[in-house]
């Protein structure tokens, strides 16, 4: 039934190409070409029956190629595509090709669906070639921009971030404000290969450019904050922790390791403490309060402690409170206890284990690895912390 409601479009199209086709050779007879109205009936009745593959020939066969009826070849190809049958679309494009008579700009149109088929089907040397081409050939603005967003994406899947990036130059400012935050995770891949390669200066540089493309790119300051530890420059590394809970409030969570260490190595506890609290007013989470509560407890111990917990827990229950107030107790509470807590805090743990840790908004996918690129739907930058009960 989806194919058929995708066809719908391209019976009008291919219906409005028959109907210019017809008009076009109205100074022919039309007795010569029989196979004209009869192919294109004949597509129809497969349409009304759900035999789209049948639909798709017939339409083909009915329309004689010329500037009119192109889109309707080209929506052709490209339902094939969507269907899976890439190679038959390829077929088809290269045929359109073969023809002497297409216009410079019809000519182009199909090279560029081409490149769209060679992407689809994993042919991606194919489609960097064919792109290039057309890129260094200096067409119109439009189908510049069209080849340059495509060779872009193109290199985003063979992680060649420096081309992705020289590609987005040559389209603009202008014509790239909508693929920015992209643009910018581009720049954090290269910051990564600097940090491994421990080119700390190298990677600081990437992340200040990818903050000027996507000034709320959470993934650049926290890479810009672990380069400064490793520089060991704690109250820049600071600072760009700072940043986060208003670039994304969800990520707090993620700062708190790593800002804990810096407000230790500048002895600003007290400083660290202020904040936690400022941050429970602002974007509650349950990392956030077992972060509070470890505070508490080295300035007032344990039971202190145990009491913020139970009492945040009552207004946001979670998995990871219940588990920490568990091992206090273990810890402080009577030894008869113990052991009953033991296994509570075994069967509480592997639950917490079970569960994943941060959630795709773009398609659902989730797992226990903090991915900026959705693994699933591609997505750069939608995955979040979990939050609720199981999460934060």
């Amino acid at each position: 039934m989806a194919d058929v409601l995708l066809m719908v479009p391209l019976f009008m199209a291919v219906a409005s190409g028959w109907w210019l086709g017809r008009r076009e050779g109205s100074r022919r007879n039309l007795a010569q070409h029989p196979s004209i109205g009869r192919d294109y009936f004949t597509g129809l009745d497969y349409l009304v029956n759900e035999r789209t593959d049948e639909a798709i020939e017939s339409f083909i066969r009915a329309l004689e190629v010329n500037s009119d009826t192109l889109p309707a070849h080209l929506a052709l190809a490209k339902l094939l595509r969507r269907k899976g049958d890439v190679e038959r679309a390829i077929g088809l494009h290269q045929d359109l090709l073969r023809r002497s008579d297409l216009s410079g700009s019809d000519r182009l149109r199909v090279r560029m669906a081409l490149a769209r088929d060679y992407d689809a089907v994993g042919l991606l040397d194919r489609a960097e070639a064919l792109l290039q081409e057309i890129v260094a050939e200096n067409p119109p603005r439009d189908q510049l921009c069209e080849a340059l967003r495509l060779l872009i994406k193109l290199y985003e899947k063979e992680g060649e971030w420096r081309l992705a990036l020289d590609a987005a130059e040559r389209l603009g400012r202008d014509d790239f404000n909508d693929i920015r935050s992209e643009l910018a995770h581009y720049c954090c891949e290269l910051a990564e290969v600097d940090l491994r390669a421990d080119k700390l200066e190298s990677a600081d540089a990437w992340l200040g450019r990818a903050l000027m493309l996507d000034a709320d790119s959470v993934r650049a300051s926290l890479l810009r904050a672990r380069v400064r530890m490793l520089r060991q420059r704690w109250r820049d590394a600071l600072r760009s922790l700072q940043r986060v809970p208003g670039q994304d409030a969800q990520f707090v969570s993620e700062v708190l390791a790593p800002m804990t260490r810096c407000y230790r190595e500048l002895g600003l506890l007290d400083e660290y403490d202020s904040w936690l609290r400022q941050m429970m007013s602002v974007a509650p989470s349950a990392s956030l309060i077992l972060a509070l509560a470890e505070r508490i407890g080295e300035a007032r111990g344990l039971d202190s402690a145990a009491a913020f917990i139970t009492e945040e827990l009552e207004k946001r229950p979670s998995i990871k409170g219940f588990n920490r107030l568990i091992d206090i107790h273990i810890e402080q509470g009577p030894e008869k206890a113990r052991d009953g807590l033991q296994v509570l805090r075994g069967l509480a743990g592997q639950l917490e284990q079970s569960k994943p840790v941060y959630h795709c908004n773009h398609c659902g996918f989730s797992g226990r690895t903090l991915l900026w690129q959705c693994p699933s739907c591609k997505s750069w930058g939608t995955t979040r912390p979990i939050r609720g009960l199981e999460g934060e």
